[in-house]
């Protein structure tokens, strides 16, 4: 066990169907030093529809929008009793990867992910 798996910190991303997003958020801290990250969506369809495990295992809750966070709210109230939960009011209005969506939330996460410094 190195030194750094005591101090991983893992981070949930939310938006409706997973697919844009939050997807667009776990790839952009995924393989940064201290992080682990997953991702996840409130609607029935979304590509990975988020479970109280997620939850569980998460230590930050990123969500999109107010509303994410109300629904999750209303389905798994108890597990998201004291857990940090972050909003970051990203609109639904960017393609997956897209350069302004990563600035979006480079800048958001910015407070809660160390970014390594741009070459």
């Amino acid at each position: 066990m190195g030194k750094h798996a005591a101090t991983t910190k893992k981070l949930l991303f939310i938006c409706s169907r997973n697919k844009i997003r939050s997807l667009t958020a776990e790839k952009l801290v995924t393989g940064i030093p201290g992080y682990t990250a997953r991702s996840a969506g409130t609607q029935p369809g979304a590509r990975v529809v988020v479970t109280e495990g997620h939850l569980g295992w998460a230590d930050v809750v990123f969500v999109m929008e107010k509303s994410h966070l109300q629904r999750l709210r209303q389905r798994f109230a108890e597990v998201l009793e004291g857990r940090e939960i972050v909003t970051l009011h990203i609109p639904d209005e960017y393609e997956f990867m897209a350069e302004d969506l990563i600035d979006e939330l480079r800048t958001k996460l910015s407070p809660h992910v160390t970014f390594p410094d741009e070459e």
